[in-house]
């Protein structure tokens, strides 16, 4: 896969660019509604991307060689799909034809993030995303 196919397969849905916490005592590795200040959340996408000199020290850039080892990227993410052998979702840009097919099917940030700007960081706990097994 060349880089340029590579770049491709994002869908644009600026999960990746959540903030994380991890339980000490299980590992766990739970999202938050808190992005990084530099992802444009009605876009969803990096505004410094393409500048390494911007991008802040805790950003990982996604690659062939590390995005099986992210075990916190979600099962909607394309790169983690391809990676498990499965096909692109119907809502994927390079599916549907259209980048806001990944928005109107809600697998986005667009509507539900809030940048790290506006949040002080002893209160990003509250902003944890609820998952399943919580319930």
């Amino acid at each position: 896969m060349t880089h340029h196919e590579w770049e491709a397969l994002c869908d644009g849905c600026g999960l990746c660019c959540l903030h994380k916490m991890e339980d000490e005592d299980t590992g766990k590795v739970y999202l938050t509604y808190v992005t990084c200040r530099y992802l444009d959340t009605r876009q969803s996408r990096c505004r410094v991307y393409h500048d390494p000199y911007m991008m802040p020290d805790y950003c990982m850039k996604l690659s062939p060689r590390n995005v099986q080892e992210l075990t916190w990227l979600p099962e909607t993410c394309a790169y983690r799909r391809i990676a498990e052998g499965k096909d692109l979702q119907w809502w994927h840009p390079l599916i549907s034809g259209s980048p806001d097919t990944v928005h109107e099917a809600e697998v986005s940030v667009r509507n539900i993030a809030v940048s790290e700007s506006n949040v002080h960081p002893d209160d990003i706990e509250q902003f944890v995303i609820p998952t399943e097994e919580d319930d």
